[in-house]
């Protein structure tokens, strides 16, 4: 779990372009460490950034194969941030069935990558 800012904005506001900025090079550097199968991106500030133009809305719960930032192939999951089910209860029965998603996505990109090794 990484966050797009490494420290929460004063009031709990939308953090301000040039925050993410500043902090995109640390993140960048954990995902290269780390090397996930899947980036499960929370909301639309971080989507926004790996997945620009895209609408949550639109994309929430489905899993693509983007090359985004990367310019390369990555498995992207867009949820909505939970926090979404605080300010709008009717999202938080979609909230949850998207977030079962992620185990079943997990073993589909496990078995492609089984499938390659062969």
């Amino acid at each position: 779990i990484a966050n797009v800012v490494k420290c929460r904005p004063p009031n709990n506001r939308d953090p301000f372009p040039e925050e993410v900025d500043a902090c995109w090079p640390y993140l960048m550097r954990q995902i290269k460490a780390i090397k996930p199968d899947l980036i499960v991106m929370l909301g639309r500030h971080s989507m926004g950034r790996f997945l620009p133009g895209l609408k949550i809305s639109e994309v929430h719960g489905c899993a693509k194969i983007y090359k985004g930032v990367w310019q390369k192939k990555q498995v992207y999951l867009p949820l909505y941030h939970p926090a979404v089910a605080l300010y709008d209860p009717r999202k938080k029965e979609v909230l949850a069935e998207d977030f079962k998603k992620i185990p079943l996505i997990l073993k589909k990109i496990s078995l492609a990558q089984k499938n390659n090794d062969s």
